[in-house]
């Protein structure tokens, strides 16, 4: 069964420096039909204005992977990481039995277009913990690269959930499969450009659950980039 979440349905939210699309009710955003898929309780496509950011905020008890588009996000916690996340890298926040954290575009003249994304860990009150990875040259390869997991298999950022997150970004025509285990779910998520899954037409910010499908076949109708969820 496949479900398309048009782009343009998602919540919105427009705080001058920041204008955030919701594919899940989050904050002011609410439709009781729209509360997750499965374990994945939030992906937001966030741009943020040059020279602001996120103050310092509190999490608890989710785990929380940022995945930037363009620019640059600077990040700060309370278990003392800092650093900075570009286009092709992603962080696993761990938060937890609690942490604070800031995010911050500090270039002045350039928008950063980034995804957050929250999936509700296996287990509550653990130890907040921190990860993150560059995967720009594997990304080159036009293939589904798995950049979460909950073992940390082939080089993947661990995370505390029985989920899987892949990243492809795939040229004009290219085509891609992937296989569905029995009893799991998968979301895909179009970050650019345009594709056919399973014939079904998406483009940027549609998002698509699959659930009793034996594969995902994805055809690049442009060039593309895509987050594919597998997900207990």
């Amino acid at each position: 069964m496949l479900k398309i979440r048009n782009s343009a349905e998602r919540g919105m939210a427009d705080h001058g420096w920041l204008k955030s699309r919701h594919t899940f009710s989050f904050a002011s955003y609410f439709d009781p039909k729209q509360m997750g898929f499965r374990k994945l309780r939030v992906i937001n496509e966030d741009r943020i204005a040059g020279g602001t950011g996120f103050g310092t905020h509190s999490h608890q008890d989710m785990e929380i992977i940022s995945y930037v588009v363009n620019g640059s996000l600077m990040h700060k916690d309370s278990m003392g990481n800092k650093a900075v996340i570009l286009p092709g890298e992603v962080q696993r926040l761990s938060a937890g039995s609690g942490i604070t954290h800031s995010e911050y575009n500090n270039v002045p003249d350039a928008e950063t277009h980034f995804f957050q994304i929250w999936i509700e860990p296996s287990e509550k009150g653990k130890q907040p913990g921190y990860g993150q990875k560059s995967f720009e040259a594997e990304l080159n390869s036009g293939k589904l690269v798995l950049v979460i997991s909950q073992d940390g298999r082939s080089g993947s950022i661990d995370i505390r959930q029985d989920a899987d997150l892949y990243v492809a970004r795939l040229a004009e025509g290219q085509n891609i499969e992937f296989n569905c285990r029995p009893g799991r779910g998968q979301w895909l998520q179009v970050v650019q450009g345009r594709i056919a899954v399973n014939g079904l037409q998406l483009g940027a910010g549609d998002g698509l659950s699959v659930e009793d499908e034996p594969s995902v076949r994805i055809q690049a109708g442009s060039l593309s980039e895509i987050l594919l969820f597998d997900l207990a």
